[in-house]
């Protein structure tokens, strides 16, 4: 391979022109090999920003996304959180209704009681009472019909 500063010679030989003109041109050339690859290197580059900047939009639509399916996950519990709520709130009421409603039939079935008790105490009071008045009305007749026997 014939080197830069020979073909530099070369040319400067053959043009018979100073070398110092011809080397400022030839430093400005690049060979045709270098180009391709600074070409190469440029879109190498290009498309690595480029997929930078994709990666970077990816992931911001995966947080996005991400994002959204916590909000929707949120809300969802929220809702059962809310429906549950109202169940028991319907439950709770619904107890205290039919608990309500036995403590009413408990304390109406205890006045029934009651009543039945009492009309019964009343009863067997009046029936001792007739009886130890009848036994007291007995003894009494019997002690003045004694007593009447002693007289005579």
């Amino acid at each position: 391979m014939v080197s830069q500063r020979q073909q530099t010679n070369k040319v400067v030989k053959e043009t018979e022109e100073p070398a110092t003109e011809l080397v400022p041109e030839a430093l400005n050339e690049t060979p045709a090999g270098l180009d391709e690859v600074l070409g190469r290197a440029e879109m190498a580059y290009t498309a690595y920003l480029e997929a930078q900047r994709k990666v970077a939009a990816a992931y911001k639509e995966q947080e996005r996304q991400e994002d959204k399916v916590y909000k929707e996950i949120e809300q969802q519990a929220n809702n059962a959180c809310e429906t549950t709520i109202e169940q028991a709130l319907k439950v709770r009421e619904k107890t205290e209704h039919e608990a309500g409603e036995a403590y009413k039939k408990a304390r109406e079935k205890a006045e029934e009681v009651y009543q039945e008790s009492l009309r019964q105490a009343l009863r067997v009071r009046r029936e001792t009472i007739d009886q130890a008045f009848e036994t007291s009305r007995e003894t009494s007749e019997k002690l003045w019909k004694i007593f009447q026997q002693g007289k005579a």
